[in-house]
């Protein structure tokens, strides 16, 4: 037989596929489709707009993302998000919900073309563990109404949670047993051999109870919206929505990209390495706008997806690939069946995945860890369940970035070094609060000196007096490479305080970034070029320099 045969090439080609991708994909295909008709209902959307952007997102992200592992689909914390964004639903909702899909893409996209990658570790965790337990807590109480038959017309989503909580007479009894038989369905299904798969099995078996059982008559998927047996057409965007749906668009492209760098950072690739967090920015942001494109709705790195491939044995592109070609294939073959899907079995399942993405052990942490981590928690939690969460999730950012500033700022300490004979080491001792006169003074300032803290630098510098004259502040700057116009200013008027009473300022340890800004804002003229003094290799050798111009500085200033 030729080494070239039919048969060969199919053996060759089948050993290349990895029997385990192929498992993990077809769990991860079938597990997508009601999870992603899920998603859809979460965010407000046609449940169909799920289910594509799971599919599209699937099979764009496997082909272009540095992780060969991660599933890029749509998540339960940019569902939530979705749901708060008028205008896409009704007519002319498909260009609306494209719009918002191709926007977000091309933010992701062009983070990750300007090697944004390495930002995410900017973003507080407490910002992050706020605002997942928050998104937890609305898909939970998000889903009473689906779960219970009663719709709440209360102004917000708590409002409608005791609302409906107030209500329990009026509860829909079957859609109750329905949403219950499913959630110890799922749980019990899931600690068999079905593993993942119990979810679908439990969906099936509801959903036909639904159907078979008198009594039992509930919504389903087709009341909602008709499922076809065929894949969408592409449609436009909608070039008129770009303005009112940029801040949705940066809110979900901050969330995505921040989940996904959390599964490129703990899951390399299979050949050890781990995965470039730019291209994968860049590679979320490329299935977002084919998603978009084909009527789906936005997507990002999903943890719990990604989590499932992991847990089924997949190591590769090839599974999710599988699952892209598992949920083609079910909705060609199947699609018609889906639409008898019972709504408070969707419910249910949605309830599962948010009491799941709860973190409290890190909100534990988080709380433990001191009153700024906390606050910024807290604040965030409450923003995220009380106003529309794209604001939410910006307005946590900027909370913690004020309060990082405050917190750094007051952190910044000045010591005295004290120089004797005996010793090359230097005592580290409180700085006088006033300059004795012919006293030499070396200072080190502990800390980030930026804007906020000059103040606080300036305050812990001894004081000149009118018995100062013939005193030397001696302050040393080696290791810090910025310091602004404020804290630069603020040095200014210190060696002019000094120099008013007859004491000198001497920079020491300068760095060559620092000596230029001295130099470029006219700062080094002021306090002299030759009280300021460059940073050498060898350490001590610029203060060494330093002091022998403090000592020129203390005769010039004695009585002749």
């Amino acid at each position: 037989m030729s080494d070239r045969s039919p048969a060969r090439r199919w053996r060759a080609a089948r050993a290349a596929v990895p029997a385990h991708d192929l498992r993990a994909g077809l769990v991860l295909g079938l597990v997508s489709v009601p999870d992603g008709l899920a998603a859809g209902l979460l965010a407000g959307l046609n449940p169909l707009a799920g289910l594509y952007g799971y599919l599209f997102g699937t099979l764009a992200g496997a082909l272009v993302t540095s992780s060969a592992i991660m599933s890029v689909q749509g998540t339960g914390a940019m569902a939530v998000i979705i749901s708060d964004v008028p205008g896409l639903t009704g007519s002319g909702s498909a260009g609306a919900l494209a719009t918002l899909a191709v926007l977000t893409g091309l933010l992701m996209l062009a983070a990750g073309l300007a090697r944004l990658g390495t930002l995410v570790r900017y973003v507080p965790n407490a910002v992050l563990t706020g605002f997942v337990n928050a998104v937890a807590l609305n898909i939970v109480i998000g889903q009473l109404a689906g779960a219970t038959g009663y719709a709440s017309v209360a102004s917000n989503r708590l409002f409608r949670a005791a609302d409906t909580l107030a209500n329990v007479a009026s509860f829909h009894g079957p859609t109750v047993v329905v949403a219950v038989a499913t959630l110890v369905m799922i749980v019990g299904f899931e600690r068999t051999r079905l593993g993942a798969l119990g979810l679908v099995v439990a969906i099936v078996v509801a959903s036909g109870a639904a159907a078979l059982v008198p009594g039992l008559a509930v919504p389903v998927l087709a009341d909602l919206a008709e499922v076809p047996r065929s894949l969408p057409l592409p449609v436009l965007p909608s070039l008129a929505q770009l303005a009112e749906l940029l801040i949705p668009a940066a809110s979900l492209a901050f969330v995505g990209l921040v989940q996904g760098a959390a599964i490129s950072q703990s899951l390399p690739n299979p050949d050890g390495t781990y995965p470039d967090p730019s291209r994968d920015f860049s590679g979320q942001g490329v299935a977002s706008i084919v998603s978009g494109l084909f009527r789906g709705m936005p997507v990002g790195g999903s943890m719990s997806a990604t989590s499932l491939v992991v847990a089924a044995g997949g190591r590769g592109r090839v599974a999710n690939l599988t699952a892209a070609v598992v949920m083609t294939v079910t909705i060609l073959a199947l699609g018609g069946v889906a639409g008898h899907i019972a709504m408070p079995a969707l419910a249910a399942l949605l309830m599962v995945i948010g009491l799941r993405t709860f973190t409290l052990d890190q909100a534990v942490m988080v709380w433990r860890t001191g009153p700024t981590q906390a606050v910024v928690m807290s604040v965030t939690f409450l923003l995220t369940l009380l106003v529309p969460m794209q604001y939410a999730v910006l307005a946590g950012v900027g909370i913690s970035v004020i309060l990082f500033v405050a917190h750094q700022s007051n952190r910044v300490r000045v010591v005295r070094w004290e120089l004797d004979a005996h010793s090359h080491l230097p005592v580290e001792t409180e700085p006088p609060a006033e300059l004795a006169g012919g006293d030499i003074v070396v200072l080190t300032p502990y800390g980030s000196l930026f804007f906020a803290s000059a103040g606080v630098v300036v305050a812990q510098l001894p004081a000149p007096t009118d018995a100062s004259a013939g005193g030397v502040v001696v302050l040393r700057l080696r290791g810090k490479e910025d310091l602004g116009s404020t804290f630069i200013r603020a040095m200014l008027r210190y060696h002019d305080s000094l120099a008013a009473s007859g004491a000198h300022l001497v920079l020491t340890g300068v760095s060559a970034r620092v000596l230029d800004q001295l130099r470029n804002t006219g700062a080094l003229g002021h306090l002299g070029p030759d009280q300021v003094f460059a940073a050498a290799p060898r350490l001590g050798e610029s203060l060494q320099a330093g002091l022998r111009r403090a000592r020129e500085l203390q005769g010039e200033e004695s009585p002749r």
